[in-house]
């Protein structure tokens, strides 16, 4: 469904929901900012989150009738998004957060690229029309020149480079999971699937955290507020989406989540004083509006 046909509380949930999931990445960079590591903090959320989704699995009785093929891709796919996790979360604490999700936010076109590489689907114009607009809106908003910081482009990029190769990481291995996922596990209830991704996501971080040393709790009170709240909106977000969204007229994924990006450098802006200059901004909007018209357009 396109927002033309969504019904005043869907549009308002959906909304509600972007913001959600922006404010997760802020509570992220809280408590990354004091003492949480990555593991740690994919560990929480994910498994905080496998427990409600998995608890809705339970209380719908969903079945876990999987063909062969679905048993062999789900666990691969779930190890891809643990990649893609811990890299967004890492972009989220080197670099400001609103930057980190519209970096992230250029996963269509590398879901039109693995889909291309893996299966031979050739990506639809639109999608080749869209990809230097969104480039140019990254630009703009990751600021590539410096000319906004009043850096030259190598200091700039000396000081957002590794943000933002992890975020376009993060990006790039998304795409392929959603590549998967619509090829491979399509059939499965997605409740189910979120349930068991989360889960094994929550337990490769868990075993990282032992590698590192053990999982590394918050050293001061805002952290351990930024870690509640990064897992209860991200598990809430997900309850709401599952639960509520169909009960609604809500049908799968849509683009007004995408707006997610500008909420979080909103929030980002009042919560954490992270500021971006104008020029950014159209960035922003470029890219989001950019990544929402392919979402809307007819297919």
């Amino acid at each position: 469904m396109t927002p033309r046909t969504l019904s005043p509380q869907a549009f308002g949930m959906l909304l509600l929901l972007a913001c959600m999931f922006g404010a997760n990445h802020v509570a992220a960079r809280v408590a990354l900012d004091h003492g949480v590591d990555v593991a740690t903090a994919v560990a929480v959320r994910s498994l905080g989150t496998a427990a409600v989704v998995g608890a809705l699995v339970l209380w719908h009785r969903v079945p876990w009738v999987l063909t062969p093929r679905q048993w062999r891709a789900l666990p691969a796919i779930a190890l891809l998004v643990a990649v893609q996790s811990g890299c967004l979360y890492s972009a989220v604490a080197r670099i400001p957060v609103g930057l980190a999700l519209l970096a992230f936010n250029t996963y269509p076109l590398w879901t039109a690229f693995a889909a291309w590489a893996i299966y031979r689907h050739r990506p639809e114009r639109a999608v080749l029309v869209a990809m230097p607009v969104i480039l140019l809106g990254l630009a703009l908003a990751l600021d590539v020149s410096g000319m906004a910081s009043g850096l030259s482009a190598q200091a700039q990029w000396s000081r957002i480079g590794a943000g933002v190769a992890f975020a376009l990481t993060a990006a790039a291995t998304f795409g392929l999971v959603l590549a998967l996922t619509q090829h491979e596990i399509a059939g499965v209830d997605s409740r189910l699937r979120t349930a068991f991704t989360m889960g094994l996501v929550g337990a490769v971080a868990l075993a990282i955290t032992q590698l590192l040393g053990g999982l590394h709790w918050p050293n001061a009170m805002a952290g351990w507020w930024g870690l509640v709240a990064l897992t209860v909106l991200y598990g809430t977000a997900f309850t709401i989406m599952f639960s509520l969204l169909p009960r609604l007229g809500v049908v799968g994924s849509s683009p007004i989540l995408n707006v997610e990006p500008v909420a979080a450098l909103a929030m980002a802006w009042l919560v954490l004083g992270q500021a971006v200059a104008p020029v950014q901004i159209v960035g922003a909007l470029i890219v989001v509006g950019t990544v929402m018209t392919l979402g809307l357009r007819r297919r």
